[in-house]
């Protein structure tokens, strides 16, 4: 099917805004131009002069913790998995991981994200089936601990690699798996060499929590006599494709060893601000040449998806922290939040609207009082630094339309929402 949405205004990463159009042919964009489009399509969408920008890309998320929203709040991090997190998932069936993980897609959706990284440890093959069948795009993971006996640790690798044969590149692309221990304090050194060498193996991204508090680090470096860093990197895990979570405690030298091996890093300013964690140098590391992008983490840490959200903070917690507004630019986090965080995924064809890319799309109104004067010149200010998600009014991922009018189209909102209240009961 072919598509046109005509009168709008074309909001790239690093290119001038663009009024016109955009024609959509199947999953890609394969024409955009100005004015009124001459072409002909199966299906016009008339924009209202709104603002057409690709959709956000999530780097770092447990969906399946959805339920436990508020559930543990105001506590540090090990304290809140060890009398939180843990408990409660110990408790989760497969009915409450189905209904967290269709709770975040819906709230995906209607914050802009059509791309999104996913760490779990249960159920994660059910839930590439509900990211198929609502549309989105996904890099999941089956999160590891590895610790236990050789039987279980082997047993988790096991699963990992099953859903790397089942999953791997299916739904047109729009699902890709990657290799996903916990972390450097919760997998042994010979656990995490395991799952890195099927990550190569298979050709996967490789993607762990790093250096996520103080005292995580303190603690590696009691026990092994290294940094967390710069213990997988005698371990050659930075010769893979690796996407950290957090990197916060890291010194310049951990980020110019980043920069040189190619090493994304998901920056994720709420969740580590919430948890008491500390702030993240992502604007030293974007200086430096490192790849950083922009993750949620979960609703239990959050306690929002909402990409908007994250990039403001992201935008606005280095300007006060350095005490320097230069310190970040609006461009850099739009880039962060959209073509740098699609590529840290390995869906190296998302993030622009230009022929030849997914046609991933989010239609913004800019007809609110935060977002006036709009003038294009000012729309990625306005992106970053007023806009509100629920600005955002109708969501295409890969060509298929799947939200409209701020009613999804791929979900039962209603019955969504019904569910995750209903599954969460269990809990209380």
């Amino acid at each position: 099917m072919t598509q046109i949405i005509k009168n709008i205004v074309i909001i790239n990463p690093g290119m001038p805004p663009e009024e016109g159009w955009v024609m959509i042919e199947g999953d890609e964009v394969i024409k955009t131009g100005s004015g009124t489009p001459k072409e002909q399509a199966d299906l016009v969408t008339d924009g209202g002069g709104g603002w057409l920008l690709p959709g956000f890309v999530n780097t770092h998320g447990h969906a399946g913790s959805s339920l436990l929203r508020g559930a543990g709040d105001d506590m540090p991090l090990h304290d809140w998995l060890k009398n939180v997190m843990w408990p409660n998932e110990k408790r989760f069936d497969k009915s409450m991981v189905e209904a967290a993980g269709n709770l975040a897609l819906a709230e995906m959706i209607k914050s802009g994200t059509t791309s999104f990284l996913d760490m779990y440890h249960l159920h994660m093959g059910e839930f590439a089936e509900e990211i198929d069948r609502a549309g989105l795009k996904a890099l999941l993971g089956r999160g590891m601990i590895g610790f236990g006996s050789s039987e279980e640790q082997k047993g988790k690798l096991s699963e990992a690699e099953n859903l790397a044969a089942e999953w791997h590149m299916k739904g047109n692309g729009r699902i890709r798996i990657g290799i996903m221990p916990h972390a450097p304090y919760t997998c042994p050194p010979d656990f995490m060499l395991k799952a890195a060498d099927l990550a190569a193996a298979n050709n996967l991204l490789f993607h762990t929590h790093c250096a996520e508090t103080s005292e995580e680090t303190e603690e590696h470096i009691k026990r092994y006599g290294r940094h967390p860093v710069d213990h997988l990197n005698d371990l050659g895990i930075f010769d893979l494709n690796v996407l950290l979570a957090h990197a916060v405690h890291i010194s310049p030298a951990h980020m110019d060893l980043f920069a040189e091996k190619n090493t994304a890093v998901s920056h994720n300013p709420k969740s580590n601000l919430k948890l008491g964690s500390g702030i993240a140098p992502a604007a030293e590391m974007m200086r430096r040449g490192v790849n950083v992008t922009i993750g949620t983490d979960s609703t239990a840490s959050n306690n929002t998806l909402d990409m908007v959200e994250e990039m403001r903070m992201a935008a606005m917690l280095h300007k006060g922290s350095e005490e320097n507004p230069a310190a970040t630019a609006a461009e850099d986090i739009f880039k962060a939040a959209t073509v740098k965080g699609a590529s840290a995924l390995q869906f190296p064809d998302t993030g622009k609207i230009s022929p030849g890319w997914k046609a991933d799309l989010i239609l913004v109104d800019t007809s609110s009082p935060h977002l006036t004067p709009a003038f294009s010149e000012r729309a990625v200010s306005h992106i970053v630094y007023a806009m509100k998600s629920t600005d955002i009014k109708s969501v295409w991922i890969h060509g298929s339309q799947v939200m409209k009018n701020r009613e999804l189209l791929t979900l039962d909102e209603e019955r969504v929402l019904f569910e995750a209240d209903k599954q969460a009961q269990k809990l209380l």
